[in-house]
């Protein structure tokens, strides 16, 4: 079966995130920044690229994937982008931006195991 657009854009976030997670390690490991922000920064997109790399091999398998894809790509976004800009740029991305991230990736999370008590789709 031929990858549709959701499972190439859900491969190419991790690889985006799995970029910017080594980045920001990097850059916590050199001191060069508030390290602690950016180490927490990087480690949460490690985290959470291999899980959408995951959600977009599964392909049509998995019902309504979009969901936990674009929680855990929001949530991943705002929670590290916050870190991070508090880590190089002195302070928040935007106020209360950090939770409101963490918040969309305990939902993303949450939706899988909606998902997985779904019945499978039949080819």
């Amino acid at each position: 079966m031929r990858p549709g657009r959701l499972d190439r854009l859900a491969v190419a976030l991790a690889g985006l995130l799995g970029a910017l997670a080594t980045a920001g390690a990097a850059l916590a490991a050199h001191g060069r920044t508030e390290g602690s922000f950016l180490a927490i920064a990087a480690a949460v997109a490690f985290v959470h690229a291999p899980a959408l790399l995951a959600l977009g091999l599964a392909g049509s398998a998995l019902r309504a994937r979009a969901l936990p894809i674009g929680l855990m790509t929001l949530g991943t976004l705002l929670f590290s982008g916050d870190l991070a800009s508090r880590a190089l740029l002195g302070g928040r991305a935007f106020l209360n931006a950090a939770p409101t991230g963490g918040t969309l990736l305990i939902l993303g999370w949450l939706s899988l195991v909606v998902l997985a008590a779904l019945p499978a789709r039949r080819a």
